[in-house]
Order: structure tokens, then C-alpha cells, then sequence
């Protein structure tokens, strides 16, 4: 979803924020690239944490099979595949989440305050969460995340947020103010992304910080 090749690891570590059970962290790991994650979901006992996930995808799938026709299914074929693919994900976080060393790359924190020195990541990712929660969480909200995000980020290095909508699949209408307020900021991109699915089709945010 986020258009990442092989060169964009050799960045520096690499962050995902509001990462879930998710393998991202997980494989990049595998591959030597020093990757972290950080979600208030890490939150409590390891078995607990990797249930609720499981839980998750029961209540997400539910949901996905009801409103199957508005979803864009040329990636994932159909909501039993959809699971299945989320299910060998959750696996391999598990594995990974269960390691005795585990919370050195798992932190259990939230937006707008990440647990990181500044200039620590050469990559930072997020998906699903930002913009497309906007009527909960609202403008100012987004704008510190995102000034936050940057401060972790290394100079010359990149910011990459998807989706661009929110729940209702309408288009984020605080965006440009966000991003025309924005400072240590070299580039800004809109990516089409590799991965469609949304009701509404929706580009990636790339941002490149100062260096």
C-alpha cells in the first residue's frame, strides 16, 4: 500500500506507527532491516494482546462480508481470502510479538507522542488510522501527529500516510490547511497506491523531510 522498494529500507530503521498485529515489523526484521512499532494496542499481557487480534479480524471480517459490494476486490479476491491474508499476517506477529525482547521494538504508545529521540527513523509509515478517523479525532489532532512523526524522522528522511479519506469515504477536507502549515518539509507527493480496496479510491501521502 505504501509503494516501498528496496531501497527506501536502506533509509535508516523503520517505524510503523498505529501498527496493530500487523507483520510488518516482523518481516523487515527478518530481512536484517532494524524495524519498530508502536501502538497503544501493545498494551498488557502478551497472550492477551495477541487475542484481541484475533477478535478483530472475527468482527472485521463480519463487517467486510456485509458491505462486501463496495469494496474494490481485485487485490484480495474475496473477504475469505481477505482473512486468510490476515491471518498468516497475524501469525507472523505473533511469533515476533512473543520473543522475551519483544517490547525493544513494540512500544505501546499513542499519537501525538511517540516514545523516540528525535531524528531516530530514516522511514516512518501509518496507515489507516490518520485522516481516515477524522471526525473523531479531528484537525489539531492530525496536525501534531504529523509534526510529530517528522520529529522522529531523520533528516532527508520520509513520512508516508494512506489513506487519504475518512470513514464516511469522503475525501479529508483538513489535509491541504495541515500540510500548508507544515515546516522542515522539502517535498510532498501524492502516490497512486499498489493495493486497492477502499469503497473510494484514495492516494498515498509522501512526505520528505528538511535535511
Amino acid at each position: 500500500m505504501f509503494r516501498l522498494e528496496d531501497a527506501d529500507w536502506k533509509r535508516g530503521p523503520v517505524l510503523d506507527v498505529a501498527g496493530g498485529a500487523s507483520s510488518f515489523t516482523a518481516q523487515l526484521t527478518a530481512l536484517g532491516v532494524p524495524a519498530f512499532a508502536v501502538d497503544p494496542f501493545y498494551a498488557g499481557l502478551t497472550e492477551d494482546v495477541i487475542a484481541s487480534a484475533f477478535t478483530e479480524i472475527d468482527t472485521s471480517t463480519a463487517k467486510l462480508a456485509a458491505n462486501a459490494d463496495v469494496y474494490d476486490w481485485s487485490f484480495y479476491g474475496s473477504p475469505e481470502r481477505h482473512r486468510n491474508i490476515r491471518e498468516r499476517s497475524l501469525a507472523l506477529f505473533a511469533e515476533d510479538f512473543r520473543r522475551a525482547d519483544a517490547h525493544t521494538q513494540y512500544s505501546s504508545a499513542a499519537l501525538p507522542n511517540l516514545p523516540y529521540d528525535d531524528n531516530a527513523f530514516g522511514l516512518v509509515v501509518c496507515s489507516h488510522f490518520l485522516f481516515l478517523y477524522a471526525d473523531t479525532f479531528g484537525e489539531p489532532f492530525h496536525a501534531a501527529s504529523i509534526a510529530e512523526m517528522l520529529r522522529v524522522l531523520k533528516p532527508g528522511g520520509e513520512l508516508r500516510i494512506y489513506p487519504l479519506i475518512t470513514l464516511k469515504w469522503e475525501e479529508c477536507l483538513f489535509i491541504s490547511d495541515i500540510l500548508r502549515e507544515l515546516q522542515d518539509v522539502d517535498e510532498v507527493e501524492y502516490l497512486q497506491t499498489g493495493l486497492p480496496f477502499v469503497p473510494v479510491q484514495s492516494s498515498l501521502l509522501r512526505l520528505v523531510k528538511t535535511a
